[in-house]
């Protein structure tokens, strides 16, 4: 059974790995592969936006297509991404780029259009603007809400939407989504709105300008900040993660409401999807992660190893075990031992085609395995195993129930005995209207120009079969909505309130009514908090609040970085 370091209240627990083992092998930190500003010297983070880090791949023919973008304070910066191969040359930046009076807070490349001679990278700010760079021809093309006549508060996640060349979704910290077609203008004077679609604790509004402009909708999402959200791997669905701890999923083309998850208490900082889309993995102010199945429209576990906020959510999609089975596959020892490291992207494609073909209400079939990590304030790197007894325990057991009738063994995970599910009490109902499957939608760009042109009593449907909640307001989100001591004790007693009527419920399940994950490896990593973690083929990459870009080499991928010794490389400890 895996312990965390602190337990045993020794030096240890203070230590920075700079490697680590899982059951596929050992990672190991590549100080070479360090990026940060190209004097190397941390950054003073007191008061400052988040570090964020954001990958395209160029289709460069020589084999090094991948650049990397990272802020940090005021600054910007694009290089050549060389991961495990070589070692950073951070003397040689691509792009540099230093603001004043702003921030840069969060970029996205268009992955369509990105070729080795132009990157379309938008960037968005702390005073609300959305710039659009070309970093490698080093132009500025457009500045979007450049007077703040659309919004004025500080951009918390902008991405563009999959499949699309021109159109961009922007989130903001007064809870306003914004869809953006960078071919139109922002015009001179406030936009006007009228209503598209409103239902259970949000609202969707279209332009009223007679003439194309920006923005094309406005989506109002919650109480609070929309911290962060993500689409669907096939585009179809987004994932909003809010400042008052509630999950929504939305249908992106008609802005249906597919389902909801309220935090255990706080706001929700992350949020990320499963490779096939199954399910939906957040993380926040309550210091745990929660998995979401978005077919069954439930919580089915939550993971605590975090000491403090977690500020990443990520799946792995090199690292997942599929295996094909009539009845059910082995022992539960033997089914861990199967997880193996898909180095090859083909393996890990073909592993997401299999599991998007997989019934999930049906033990049978395919026996599955997800992987993802998470990282935190607590500057501990997680990494997490959401295996078939979680995703399935009914199911699983009655298919074990038949293979003992059958004369096979009994099956036992760790401690935990798989002759017990969880009570049917604990599998939360299916949400009404909140399945995925059903008609195809129709392409954004085709769904936008639908509701610009639909009456707005067409577009009007009230929802009939659920009852409105109210809105669970975070206590942190209150506190800092206003310097006034009543309001912020009347504010804290009223959320207390509210997550009191939550608690319970298909939003927000007790801790003992759903499995608690156990984090895989859980390690200090970082002297600062850690506000980056992506997966790549050959590598995981990491970055801290004080500047400083980590590449963490997959087993077998080291090469020979290991054996270069960088002057200026931070120290640490072996685990």
């Amino acid at each position: 059974m895996w312990k965390m370091a602190s337990e045993g209240g020794g030096k240890e627990s203070n230590e920075i790995k700079t490697q680590f083992s899982t059951r596929e092998g050992v990672y190991k930190l590549l100080p070479n592969s360090e990026y940060s500003r190209p004097n190397r010297v941390s950054f003073n983070s007191q008061g400052s936006n988040p570090v964020k880090v954001s990958f395209v791949n160029v289709n460069d023919q020589s084999g090094n297509g991948e650049r990397i973008c990272f802020n940090v304070g005021r600054e910007l910066y694009f290089y050549i991404y060389k991961g495990v191969r070589k070692a950073a040359d951070l003397s040689k930046p691509v792009d540099k780029r230093m603001y004043k009076g702003t921030l840069p807070t969060c970029h996205d490349s268009n992955v369509l259009t990105a070729t080795a001679e132009s990157v379309s990278l938008l960037v968005g700010f702390s005073t609300g603007q959305v710039q659009l760079i070309d970093p490698i021809k080093k132009e500025t093309s457009k500045l979007f809400n450049e007077d703040r006549l659309i919004e004025k508060s500080l951009v918390t996640c902008l991405k563009w939407v999959p499949g699309s060349e021109q159109l961009f979704l922007v989130s903001h910290s007064s809870g306003c989504l914004y869809l953006y077609n960078v071919e139109h203008t922002c015009g001179t004077t406030p936009p006007h709105y009228q209503l598209l679609k409103q239902g259970e604790s949000y609202a969707v509004h279209t332009n009223k300008s007679k003439s194309a402009r920006n923005p094309l909708l406005r989506w109002t999402v919650g109480e609070g900040a929309v911290n962060e959200f993500a689409f669907s791997p096939d585009g179809k669905f987004l994932a909003c993660a809010g400042q008052d701890g509630f999950l929504r999923v939305f249908c992106f083309d008609t802005a249906e409401l597919q389902g909801s998850m309220k935090s255990y208490f706080g706001g929700l900082l992350c949020v990320c999807w499963s490779p096939d889309g199954r399910y939906i993995v957040t993380g926040g102010e309550d210091d745990l992660v929660t998995v979401w199945s978005f077919s069954d429209s439930r919580v089915i576990a939550r993971g605590r190893g975090h000491k403090s906020w977690v500020s990443v959510v990520a799946f792995d999609h090199c690292i997942t075990s599929v295996q094909d089975c009539e009845e059910f596959c082995a022992s539960d020892e033997d089914f861990q031992d199967q997880v193996q490291f898909n180095g090859s992207r083909e393996r890990a494609n073909s592993a997401q085609s299999r599991l998007s073909n997989r019934n999930s209400t049906d033990g049978r079939g395919v026996s599955v395995t997800y992987r993802f990590g998470s990282v935190g304030q607590d500057t501990q790197l997680c990494l997490w195993d959401l295996t078939e007894d979680i995703l399935f325990p009914l199911s699983r057991t009655r298919t074990l129930t038949n293979a003992m009738s059958g004369e096979t063994g009994t099956i036992s995970n760790g401690n935990n005995s798989m002759n017990s599910p969880l009570p049917r009490s604990n599998s939360l109902p299916h949400s009404s209207g909140s399945s995925p499957s059903g008609k195809p939608a129709n392409s954004i760009v085709e769904s936008v120009n639908k509701f610009a042109t639909l009456a707005l009593h067409e577009m009007r449907k009230e929802p009939t079969q659920e009852k409105e909640h109210k809105r669970n307001h975070s206590i942190s989100y209150i506190g800092n909505k206003s310097s006034d001591k009543l309001n912020q004790i009347i504010g804290a007693r009223a959320a207390k309130t509210q997550a009191a009527k939550t608690l319970g419920t298909s939003w927000c399940p007790r801790m003992e009514e759903i499995p608690l994950l156990e984090p895989l490896v859980c390690k200090k990593i970082s002297q600062e908090r850690l506000t980056v973690l992506i997966f790549l083929e050959d590598c995981l990459v990491t970055a801290c609040q004080e500047g400083f870009v980590c590449t963490w080499a997959r087993p077998g991928k080291a090469g020979l970085l290991l054996s270069q010794n960088p002057a200026n490389s931070p120290g640490g400890t072996v685990v």
